[in-house]
């Protein structure tokens, strides 16, 4: 069994979309990321930190899908992080209307012991510098690193963030991200000055028109899943990181044969996070309902042609 750790919020979100409300609901990077790795047969810790407001049944609940959370700290008289936002008609973008830190301003990653040689590491959208903080922790090299970040980083820490993206082996970030971090409208350009800073394996996410992975000179397209229905995209980006990281572990092959198919699994199981509110529908997943999907995807992407 691989060992992965993951470093991400676990927090509270409100969400609003064209088909509905919530109040306060769980929410955060590494629970999405969490939940989409416990899929597979992967020995899986989360870092993270909460308030004395944070429910024991939200706890209860990853303790049930075999996530360690040795590593969530709990800041009795401190407020968890909360994030509030309302999704527009087209569901790609989104209004943030609050975001409230709280406990997470002061966050000091402490990884377990038992976790500081994992074979995985996977990096939650957090400030670069707590994201470095993990890495430190780390008694023997990962044998990957993968790293999730976003435009707001970019804006505000980019030397820092610099810094992380020097240390890890995997990218996921979106097309906008990526032209913004390297000023290069052509993502094919924006992935080789990317790999220049560092990684080996960069992942542009676009949302509904699927992911791009490149290495080197290869490059690997996974189509989204055409749905009927998109409810809630919260959480999808981090549902992918999860599968993709997750997957990884559970074979131990980091090839980049071996992160097409993880790309496929990410791909697969973002594409259930969006059928309802928040984590809802990553709760009542199967092993028979992926299986189904995958085989979708497998459907969509083959074809034979005599050239």
């Amino acid at each position: 069994m691989g060992k992965l750790v993951i470093v991400g919020t676990v927090a509270f979100d409100a969400i609003e979309t064209p088909f509905g409300k919530t109040d306060k609901i769980l929410g955060g990077a590494a629970t999405y990321i969490g939940l989409s790795a416990a899929n597979f047969n992967v020995d899986t810790a989360a870092v993270s930190v909460v308030g004395g407001d944070f429910p024991q049944e939200y706890l209860d609940l990853l303790k049930d899908r075999d996530i360690n959370i040795e590593g969530v700290e709990i800041v009795k008289d401190g407020k968890t992080f909360f994030w509030s936002g309302k999704y527009h008609n087209d569901m790609n973008s989104r209004d943030t209307l609050a975001t409230e830190l709280n406990v997470l301003a002061d966050f000091n990653p402490i990884v377990p012991d038992n976790y500081k040689d994992s074979d995985v590491v996977m990096l939650g959208n957090l400030h670069p510098i707590v994201q470095i903080g993990v890495l430190v922790q780390m008694t023997k090299k990962p044998k990957l690193v993968v790293l999730d970040t976003m435009n707001f980083w970019m804006d505000t820490a980019l030397d820092q963030l610099h810094e992380v993206i020097k240390r890890v082996d995997v990218i996921t970030i979106n097309d906008e991200e990526a032209r913004q971090l390297t000023g290069e409208y052509s993502l094919v350009v924006a992935a080789r000055k990317i790999h220049e800073m560092g990684p080996k394996y960069v992942v542009i996410k676009k949302g509904e028109h699927g992911a791009l992975l490149f290495h080197n000179d290869n490059v690997f397209y996974a189509p989204a899943l055409p749905l009927e229905e998109v409810f809630d995209p919260t959480g999808a980006g981090d549902t992918f990181a999860g599968g993709f990281a997750g997957y990884l572990a559970s074979t131990g092959d980091v090839s980049f044969e071996n992160m097409k198919n993880a790309v496929i699994y990410g791909s697969t199981l973002a594409s259930f996070c969006v059928e309802k509110f928040g984590t809802e529908r990553m709760l009542t997943l199967t092993e028979d309902e992926v299986n189904k999907r995958l085989q979708q995807f497998k459907n969509l992407t083959q074809f034979e042609i005599e050239l």
